[in-house]
């Protein structure tokens, strides 16, 4: 009996709530350290990207004005779906990765928690970045801190599943909407991952997945005038650099993110989403009426 040919698995991009094969026509074919394929995978093109941003935008407004609660609820809804498949996940590390199927379960379940962490984080960021400010008028002054708008991520090379579902996870938390572009060798679980979304209530637009080359899509991702910040996850210092340039180019808030980063202890704070808002103050006049002071 001739040997059975595996089927691969031909992993498309997730714009706007829907798989979506590269406008561009054009794949690539990854392997694993253990020569392995690991599947045809859609090459993003510009024209996806600028997609994915319109999406992105579109799903924005709403998105950022959901309760606090409610993104919370998404959040928790994405980990017990990620929970559900999560021998899935532990067979596509172990693929993607060459990691042994305990290395894989510990690398799920950390992102899993993860996810968790930032749904607990959802409805409280608020109070702790938000601030009444002295003055020395006849003045209230309020600061409120607001999602930054469209957040654009590449993920380098190492960043890995966790890099990932760290971006996604901070991003959205604070009522941004994102287009992140997955590692080019671990595309699988970017694409399975886009499947946990899609069934977790996550509005369309409000994650982007693209895979492809981040040599091609960098300086697209930085200077594009509709994205308000770019985030690099475990990206080398001399790619980092001209993606900076272009960046402050048009004003956009650039946010990297090192390997080390990646770690429970050292990422699992409010502080990731912090990088993702902007703050906004109020002056409110005061009246003095009789002696005491009255706000109108």
């Amino acid at each position: 009996m001739p040997e059975r040919l595996e089927i691969l698995k031909t992993a498309k991009l997730y714009i706007a709530g829907k798989f979506v094969r590269t406008e561009s026509g054009r794949y690539y074919h990854p392997k694993n350290s253990k020569d392995v394929s690991l599947g045809n995978i859609c090459l993003a093109s510009r024209k996806d990207f600028r997609n994915a941003v319109v999406a992105a935008r579109k799903a924005q407004a709403a998105w950022s004005n959901r309760s606090a609660y409610n993104i919370g609820q998404i959040l928790y809804r994405m980990a017990e779906n990620l929970e559900a498949r999560k021998a899935e996940f532990v067979n596509i590390l172990s693929k993607e990765d060459s990691l042994t199927s305990q290395k894989a379960l510990s690398h799920v379940e950390q992102c899993i928690d993860r996810i968790v962490y930032f749904a607990g984080w959802s409805d409280k960021f608020q109070q702790l970045y938000s601030s009444v400010n002295p003055t020395a008028s006849s003045h209230f002054n309020f600061s409120i801190v607001e999602p930054t708008g469209v957040v654009a991520a590449i993920c380098g090379k190492k960043s890995g599943f966790s890099g990932l579902v760290s971006a996604i996870s901070a991003v959205i938390c604070g009522g941004n909407t994102l287009v992140l572009l997955a590692e080019k060798n671990a595309p699988l679980s970017a694409v399975a991952f886009a499947e946990v979304l899609h069934h977790s209530d996550v509005p369309a637009g409000v994650v982007n997945i693209l895979t492809g080359e981040e040599e091609e899509l960098s300086s697209h991702y930085s200077a594009h005038m509709d994205v308000n910040a770019l985030l690099t996850i475990g990206l080398a210092k001399e790619k980092v650099t001209p993606m900076k340039e272009l960046a402050a180019e048009n004003v956009k808030r650039f946010i990297q993110w090192e390997i080390s980063e990646l770690q429970p202890t050292i990422f699992e704070k409010p502080l990731n989403i912090r990088s993702f808002l902007e703050v906004k103050t109020t002056w409110h006049p005061i009246e003095q009426i009789g002696g005491a002071q009255a706000a109108y």
